[in-house]
């Protein structure tokens, strides 16, 4: 009757059982556990990561269902903040409070619920606003809206209307995130290299510059350049990219004494801090050699 090993108290009553044998298997030494009044865990050993969630949902009532963190990580999202907290949702007519690790948020939008594994939980899009609302770091919202709008495991419409009708407290950083978002992909990428750069104390660099040889000859499209050093950045959209065969991969560049740093969308998400590592070792090589003859100057018209 109890799968999880998780019951109400009320339905335990309901089967027969007195409040006072219920306490006393309650009781240090005793086979039961209380981990928030009125939900009782039917085991003395250690929770699961599953148990706490049937707990927060138990303790919430029937109409509610899990949003935030722990819904996004059932849904698959991987880029997520550490999170010990189960956050629900209910009805607003409902009474019943936040209690310790059990976070419960009364609202007049509640949506339909997806069954995931066997539990309520509330569509992506309304988990992640949820979850964005309750984080204080804009670098971690990113991480977790685009890794789930990259992955194609949400879209970035479906995020703006549940901004919409959102509570517009803690809403600063999520409408920030999606406001960049437009249509997904590049605008990811686009915000992954924007923290890299911001990261990496550089000076700013110019944006996609044809490069040309002395000669007039084009070596090929830098999408980052710093024309003091001669140093260029390429990225491999078609890494990552939705449908990689609507994004080519640009030429490489190359020429006598041009550093290249080419690097991938992933590696701008995954590893921001190793890409910032060779940005700043190629401008630490660039300064020990003169820089390139290359600029962005209009090839010579021919005699």
């Amino acid at each position: 009757m109890f799968p999880d090993g998780v019951a109400a108290r009320a339905q335990l009553v309901a089967l027969g059982h007195s409040h006072s044998w219920i306490s006393r298997r309650c009781r240090d030494g005793g086979p039961w556990r209380r981990p928030i009044p009125g939900v009782i865990l039917l085991t003395d050993a250690t929770p699961t990561r599953r148990q706490l969630l049937k707990v927060a949902l138990t303790h919430a009532g029937p109409e509610a269902m899990l949003t935030g963190v722990q819904a996004a990580r059932l849904y698959g999202v991987r880029r997520l903040p550490p999170e010990g907290r189960a956050h629900t949702l209910i009805p607003h007519r409902s009474k019943v409070a936040t209690w310790g690790f059990a976070v419960v948020e009364r609202t007049i939008h509640l949506p339909e619920p997806v069954e995931i594994d066997g539990l309520p939980v509330a569509p992506l899009a309304r988990a992640l606003i949820d979850a964005a609302r309750r984080m204080d770091e804009l670098q971690s919202v990113r991480a977790m809206i685009h890794d789930a709008v990259h992955r194609g495991l949400c879209t970035p419409e479906e995020l703006r209307e549940e901004l919409a009708q959102a509570s517009t407290i803690g809403s600063a950083l999520p409408r920030i995130v999606v406001g960049a978002l437009q249509d997904g992909v590049d605008s990811a990428v686009e915000q992954w290299l924007e923290t890299v750069l911001e990261r990496s104390g550089l000076p700013r660099p110019e944006r996609n510059v044809e490069l040309r040889a002395p000669d007039g000859q084009v070596v090929g499209v830098a999408e980052i350049w710093w024309p003091k050093v001669g140093v260029a950045m390429q990225i491999h959209h078609a890494v990552v990219a939705l449908e990689p065969d609507k994004t080519p991969e640009p030429p490489p560049l190359v020429a006598v004494g041009l550093i290249v740093v080419r690097v991938s969308p992933a590696q701008l998400r995954d590893q921001p801090l190793v890409v910032v590592q060779k940005l700043r070792a190629a401008h630490r090589r660039a300064l020990q050699r003169p820089p390139p003859k290359l600029g962005d100057a209009p090839a010579a018209p021919a005699a």
